[in-house]
């Protein structure tokens, strides 16, 4: 009986364990995301300023 219970308290133990890497590998994975979204938008907003800039320089090329 007592190796039916030692088993059974491991066994809890272990998934105790595995929940709390899940959790930790969910909250990750969200900051992860988050950090992933606000380089697109820089990237985006870097795009646009890059593009708004060589059309300067190709009005200003084309006037000299």
């Amino acid at each position: 009986m007592f190796w039916a219970m030692l088993a059974v308290a491991l066994g809890f133990l272990g998934l105790t364990v595995l929940g709390v890497l899940a959790v930790r590998v969910f909250l990750e994975v969200r900051r992860l995301g988050t950090q992933v979204e606000e380089s697109a938008r820089r990237i985006g907003t870097a795009a646009a300023d890059l593009e708004q800039a060589a059309e300067r320089t190709a009005r200003a090329a084309g006037r000299l």
